[in-house]
Formats: structure tokens, sequence, C-alpha cells
């Protein structure tokens, strides 16, 4: 009995819940990269729910600075972001391409300067092809990767609309062949040696510094608590005092949301 790993479960339908502003973020195409501490156990459509957590102003601030630093240092300057970052929803979805090493998507100079900056965690999810629903869903989250129910699948497949990054990112599979290749390591022998790309281009503007610094402080008062790696298709077990426990850690649990 109990939860099962990650790697045991058939992921049909896979979903992921985030806090916001990370979630309305990544499904307006503004966020290329979703960082945890574990490699994502899936590609292809990922669909993304947002927590319960209403975000405070300042954390909303603090990301969106974030962004419009990184983005310019591509020269773009006219980003647009959500009027609004609602909560308990399904949002829409990304199409997950591959994932990699911090170390490995800091140094890949094939991408845009500012994506490299979004390496900030262990293991980078590399996202493309967003889709927003024009109609959030109204769902329960869950802990880790998990699939959404069909009745929910089926209307949310009905709602979905194309979005329009504010700049089109593709990650280069290191097998032309094998557009499954983006594996951790997989860039690994292509790496020129030299510093790490995020600490020179943070070191190269005071705005750009702050900006990370900011961002950092935003995404750690999510992961001040740690109750291990998350595993699908938890449930809570046992007494109310014991299902009010697993509440708690559902809303603590999503790591630090890069």
């Amino acid at each position: 009995m109990g939860s099962r790993r990650r790697d045991d479960v058939n992921y049909r339908n896979p979903c992921l819940t985030m806090h916001q502003p990370w979630a309305s973020l990544l499904v307006y195409g503004i966020k290329r990269i979703e960082g945890r501490s574990w490699p994502s156990p899936v590609t292809g459509r990922l669909w993304i729910h947002a927590a319960s957590k209403i975000p405070d102003p300042e954390t909303i601030k603090a990301m969106e600075d974030f962004y419009k630093q990184i983005y310019a240092l591509d020269g773009v300057t006219d980003l647009k972001f959500p009027e609004h970052y609602p909560v308990s929803r399904l949002l829409g979805c990304v199409e997950v391409v591959g994932c990699v090493k911090c170390e490995e998507l800091t140094s890949w100079e094939d991408v845009p300067q500012g994506v490299r900056l979004e390496g900030q965690t262990a293991f980078c999810w590399l996202c493309e092809q967003p889709q927003k629903l024009l109609v959030p869903f109204e769902m329960r989250g869950n802990q880790g990767v998990y699939n959404l129910e069909k009745r929910i699948l089926e209307g949310a497949l009905r709602g979905l609309c194309p979005v329009e990054p504010p700049m089109r990112v593709k990650f280069p599979p290191p097998d032309p062949r094998n557009p499954l290749s983006i594996k951790p390591g997989s860039l690994a022998h292509g790496l020129k040696p030299g510093p790490n790309k995020s600490k020179t281009d943070e070191g190269s503007s005071p705005n750009l510094a702050a900006a990370i610094a900011g961002a950092r402080a935003a995404a750690t008062q999510f992961s001040k608590k740690s109750y291990g790696p998350p595993t699908a298709g938890f449930r809570g077990q046992g007494s109310r005092n014991n299902a009010k426990e697993n509440a708690q850690r559902l809303e603590t649990s999503y790591e630090q949301p890069w």
C-alpha cells in the first residue's frame, strides 16, 4: 500500500500543480524553464494547475521584474504579463521537450541568454508551445506530477487556445534524429569549459543582479519546509489529524517554483 513512485506511474494526461505567479507565467509562454530538484518524469503535453495560495503583490512584482530584466538581454522590452493570476484553477498546458541539469542549461550557447538565466535549480524542464484555457477550470491539485481526471480533460481540450509567447524558443535536441534526446547529461559532452554563464550575466548589471536576487527570495518562501521528493498518487492515510497534516504538505511541498 502507500504511494507509488513517479517512475512507476503511467502518465496518460500528466498535470503539475504550481504556485502563482509561476503557473500563469509558464502558460503564457513568458517562463520557459520549470525548475525542480528532480528530473521530469514526462515528455510531451503537461497540464498546468495553479495552487490555492493567493500570490502577494510583492511576489508578483519580483517575478515580473525578473522576467523584464532577462528578456531585455535578448532585446525584448515590451513584455505583456497576465492581468490576473487565478488560483485553484487548471490554466492550460505546455509541451515538455526535455530536461537538463542546471549546469548544462547555463552553459548551453544554442539557447538565448535570458533562458540560460532561468536555470536556478538542479533540474530544468524545457517547455515550449504554451496553450491557455479561455476559461480556467476550478479543480483541486495534487503533489508532484499526476494524471488529470478524464472529465476535466475532455472539457479542457475543448477550451484550449494557442499562446503567442513574447519570444519563441526552440530547444535543439543533441540528436536531430531523436526529438526526445534532451535528457540530463545529454549535453555535457558538447559544452565548452568556462565560467558559469548565469554568474557572468548576473554581474553585468546591478538591475539584473537585483532582479535575480528578488526572484530567488520570492521562490524560497515555498521551500522552507521539505517533506522529501513528491510522489504521484499521494493520498492522506489514517486519522483526521493525519489528513490535515497531509493537506498542509500539499500546500508547502511544491518546492522552489522556478
